[in-house]
C-alpha cells in the first residue's frame, strides 16, 4: 500500500516545469511562491532566507531559501532533522527530473507527515527548497552556515536529487571506473550516497526505502567528504559533509542513467512516475521513522 498520490506527483512537475527556472529570474520566484503555497496548505510556515554568494568565477548571485516548518512537527527542543531539494534549474532545461521531480517529492512529504506522524517523535524536522544549487550548491552552503552559526542540532540532513529517471534496459546504468562491477549496470535502483560521517543515517534512510518491496536500493558510503568521486558531492548534501554533518544524496544517478541531464528535453514526459511513487514513498517511510526514534 502507497500513500503516495502519484497524480499529484505529475500535476505538481507539469505546474513547475511549464517555466525554466534559473538563478534569480521571475520564473523562480513563481515556483518559490508556488511551492510555497503547497505547503502552507499543508500547514506549514515558511520562512525565507534571502542571502548573497559568489560562484567559483566569484560572480555574486542573489538566492533565497524556503525554509518549511509545522507547529507539531518542529520544536526546537528537539534534535533537527533536515530533507531539502533545490528548485532552480539551469537556464537552458525545465528541469523536470533535475530537480523537479525531488521538489514534488518533498511536496509529497509536506503534505502526509503532518497527516500520518505522530506528536512526540524524537527528532524536530524542516523542509527546505534550495536555491542557486545549479550555481555550486550555494543554498545548501548557506543553509549548513546558517546552522553552524547557530549552532543547531542538527543530526541529519537529506538532498533529494533527481528521482524520476528509471530505465530498466541492460546496459543503461553508467557507473564511475571505480565502480564498474560493483553496482548493477541497469538503472532502475535509487541511490543513497553518504560519506564516512553518515553510517547511521544511510542506514536509516536504507531501512525507509527497502519498506517498498519491489523498489531496488544500490547504497554508496564515500571516504572523506567524497572528495575522491567528485559525482557523489553534485547536491546540496555536500557542504553538510563539509560543515562536519551527516549527510546524504538520494539519487536516480543523474547524467550517470539519464541523457536528458541538463538539456532542453529534460521533459515531465521522460520522468517515470511509478519510479517516483515508490522512491517517495520509500523517503516518506525513512523520514518517519527517523523522527520517531531517530538513529
Amino acid at each position: 500500500m502507497t500513500n503516495i498520490d502519484t497524480q499529484r506527483l505529475k500535476r505538481l512537475c507539469e505546474d513547475l516545469c511549464q517555466s525554466i527556472r534559473p538563478a534569480e529570474s521571475e520564473a523562480l520566484e513563481a515556483a518559490r511562491q508556488y511551492v510555497s503555497r503547497e505547503l502552507e496548505t499543508s500547514g506549514w510556515e515558511i520562512e525565507r532566507h534571502p542571502f548573497q554568494a559568489q560562484d567559483s568565477m566569484l560572480v555574486t548571485f542573489s538566492g533565497q531559501n524556503l525554509i518549511a516548518r509545522h507547529p507539531r512537527l518542529s520544536d526546537p527542543e528537539k534534535p533537527l532533522f533536515c530533507v531539502g531539494a533545490h528548485l532552480d534549474t539551469r537556464p537552458e532545461s525545465p528541469g523536470a527530473d533535475d530537480n523537479t521531480s525531488a521538489v514534488a517529492a518533498l511536496l509529497e512529504l509536506g503534505r502526509l507527515l503532518p497527516e500520518l506522524q505522530q506528536t512526540g517523535g524524537a527528532w524536530s524536522i524542516e523542509l527546505v527548497a534550495f536555491d542557486l544549487e545549479e550555481n555550486g550548491m550555494l543554498g545548501g552552503a548557506e543553509h549548513a552556515r546558517l546552522h553552524q552559526e547557530k549552532k543547531t542540532d542538527l543530526r541529519g540532513m537529506v538532498s533529494l536529487e533527481m528521482l524520476g529517471y528509471c530505465d530498466p534496459t541492460p546496459g543503461s546504468q553508467m557507473l564511475p571506473r571505480e565502480l564498474v562491477g560493483l553496482y548493477p549496470d541497469t538503472g532502475d535502483f535509487i541511490a543513497v550516497v553518504g560519506n564516512q560521517n553518515s553510517e547511521k543515517l544511510i542506514e536509516a534512510f536504507k531501512t525507509g526505502l527497502k519498506t517498498v518491496e519491489t523498489l531496488p536500493v544500490e547504497i554508496l558510503q564515500v571516504p572523506q567528504n567524497g572528495e575522491m568521486l567528485q559525482a557523489t558531492r553534485l547536491s546540496d548534501h555536500s557542504p553538510f559533509w563539509d560543515a562536519g554533518y551527516p549527510a546524504l544524496m538520494i539519487t536516480d544517478t543523474s547524467f550517470l542513467r539519464n541523457p536528458h541531464y541538463h538539456q532542453p528535453s529534460d521533459t515531465v514526459d521522460t520522468l517515470d512516475f511509478e519510479f517516483l511513487t515508490k522512491v517517495t514513498q520509500g523517503s516518506l517511510e525513512a523520514t518517519r521513522q527517523i523522527l520517531n526514534q531517530g538513529y
